[in-house]
């Protein structure tokens, strides 16, 4: 976070050159993808080489075993309709996403147009690139540097962070009630997810504890104490997003509770996404299974979130609840890929609207030269 800073101008007040050093110390997307050479990123490269690799050779085996032709037949049954899935409900989902992040902002409200493109700038660079959620993140504060302050950037990606997650267990709560409900109660996948729902629950209040106690400062002093010196902006940011962290949570609770209820319904949208995909894929199924499906799903996530890649592990992971559930594993594997061209497709939007921020900042940025 530390940068070079601005220089005050006359007659200018704190906050705004706050708000001034902030903008300076926005990370760009060049900064995003370069990471300084030595044994830490060689062997961060090579580990997510060799995840990669497995997820690739997992993939391919769930593919060759039952068999590429079925998986052709699905999409062939799907034919235009397939650009249907990609579009709705998926823009639904999105603009569940983008309310609940602008919900997390405690105060001047972020255009929900700004918020929605950096979410999608934001999961490309995630999803496509070494730096993962971190660099997402960093994309997200960055798309909104003319917007809003990095410090309410980067406290707002935290309290949303939270709110998504405390909203997945929840999500996960209802799949297990409506599995055990559904279906029997002895089966073993709702045993296991019984157990991630308890340690995703433990997470998230230690989470929050940590939140309210002061983790970015804390943090701070601690790479400081491993030899990692930061600037005294640095550990002014850090204290900075630790008060408005604190402030958040103890003053704005309507705000808390509907970025809470946004990524709720979030997830209620994937759920339904899953119903229709089932639907035009010809396994017409419950929206109770779909939202057992989906939950499970979201528990899978959870357990896999240290991997730095969900290729094979989303389709495997597919694959497993679907036959535990009594359903055909060909079925499981369609539904994933359609996932997955989805996904492939808002990827592009979001890097296609980030190259387009890029282009307009470099324009602004020689215009008093011209």
């Amino acid at each position: 976070m530390a940068g070079t800073g601005a220089l005050p101008q006359p007659g200018s007040s704190p906050a705004a050159q706050s708000y001034a050093d902030d903008q300076s110390a926005a990370p760009s997307p060049a900064e995003v993808h370069v990471a300084p050479s030595g044994p830490p990123p060689a062997r961060a490269r090579l580990y997510r080489a060799a995840m990669l690799a497995c997820g690739a050779a997992l993939f391919a085996f769930l593919v060759i075993s039952i068999g590429p032709a079925t998986v052709v037949a699905s999409f062939r049954l799907l034919s235009w309709r397939l650009v249907l899935l990609i579009v709705f409900p998926c823009i639904v989902l999105k603009s569940f996403d983008a309310l609940a992040w602008g919900f997390a902002f405690s105060r001047k409200p972020v255009p929900f147009r700004s918020l929605l493109a950096s979410i999608l700038a934001g999961q490309a660079v995630a999803s496509t690139t070494p730096a993962g959620m971190l660099g997402g993140n960093a994309v997200m504060a960055w798309m909104l540097r003319d917007r809003v302050p990095l410090r309410q950037s980067l406290s707002s990606l935290i309290i949303v962070q939270t709110t998504s997650t405390a909203s997945q267990g929840l999500f996960l709560l209802l799949g297990i009630l409506v599995a055990r409900w559904w279906f029997s109660t002895s089966l073993p996948l709702v045993r296991v997810m019984e157990w991630l729902l308890f340690l995703e629950a433990i997470g998230v209040i230690g989470f929050v504890t940590l939140q309210m106690r002061g983790m970015m400062a804390g943090g701070h002093g601690l790479l400081s104490r491993l030899g990692f010196t930061g600037s005294s902006r640095s550990r002014e940011v850090a204290r900075d997003v630790d008060e408005n962290l604190s402030a958040f949570y103890r003053r704005q609770p309507r705000r808390l509770v509907l970025s809470l209820t946004c990524n709720f319904l979030g997830w209620m949208t994937r759920a339904g996404e899953t119903w229709l995909i089932l639907y035009l894929l010809g396994a017409e199924v419950s929206v109770a299974t779909a939202v057992v499906i989906e939950a499970f799903a979201t528990g899978i996530s959870f357990a896999t979130f240290f991997l730095p890649t969900d290729i094979g592990v989303e389709e495997g992971g597919a694959v497993a609840t679907f036959l535990a559930l009594g359903m055909p594993a060909a079925t499981g594997l369609s539904f994933s890929l359609v996932r997955r061209v989805r996904e492939l497709a808002w990827t592009a939007v979001g890097l296609l609207l980030l190259a387009g921020k890029r282009r307009f900042s470099r324009v602004v940025a020689q215009a008093p030269e011209a």
